[in-house]
């Protein structure tokens, strides 16, 4: 979705009886002079995603990218962003090119992986750990954020336990951002004025049906 100055969208995920939903949300902000395109919104289902397996039985569910040829359903975005979900068995590896200049990182969903080359845990920083945990492992495990260096390509090993990661890229804007609640713009002026329109009910310029 795209929301521009045509939407306004509320989520009202239903889960299953017997547990939690799981789910992750990608929001990409707009660059200035894109912040009040047409919106427009397109439903991607689960059969519309395609799945390439790898010769090293890496299997890469693309939704938006390219891999070995394959591409997601989610097209045309702004910001250029590449978003996958990669599954790599014990033991494994995977090798990508990412284009250099954009932002990449990893959301670790299940097991554990490698994501330095040289798997050296004093090589990057981790927050939220003791700096002075000196048997600290290089090993990422689930519910973590891996965040890139700028580059042109990406290596990651499965642990024992085999690795499961979202995989997200795009260029960076290299605006400023003043956000509150729903809306992102640029100034906090501009964000004054979109609350206003809001209220009032201008905010919506365009309007488009599904």
């Amino acid at each position: 979705m795209t929301a521009g100055s045509g939407i306004i969208h509320q989520e009202m995920p239903k889960g299953q009886k017997d547990g939690p939903m799981w789910g992750f949300q990608l929001w990409a902000n707009l660059p200035a002079r894109h912040k009040m395109m047409d919106p427009r919104y397109r439903e991607v289902k689960s059969n519309q995603i395609p799945q390439v397996t790898l010769d090293s039985r890496v299997k890469v569910r693309i939704i938006c990218g390219e891999v070995n040829g394959a591409k997601g359903p989610v097209r045309d975005i702004i910001t250029d962003p590449e978003y996958l979900d990669v599954t790599i068995p014990a033991k494994s590896g995977f090798t990508h090119s990412i284009k250099r200049g954009h932002t990449v990182f990893a959301y670790v969903i299940e097991g554990e992986g490698y994501f330095d080359e040289r798997r050296d845990p004093y090589a990057f920083e981790v927050e939220g750990r003791n700096y002075f945990d000196l048997s600290r492992d290089s090993l990422i495990g689930a519910e973590n954020l891996i965040v890139f260096d700028n580059g042109d390509r990406l290596s990651t090993a499965a642990g024992n336990k085999g690795v499961r990661f979202l995989l997200a890229s795009g260029k960076p804007i290299r605006e400023p951002v003043a956000w509150y609640g729903p809306i992102a713009m640029n100034t906090q002026e501009e964000l004054r004025i979109a609350f206003e329109e809001y209220r009032n009910g201008t905010f919506t310029k365009r309007r488009t049906q599904n």
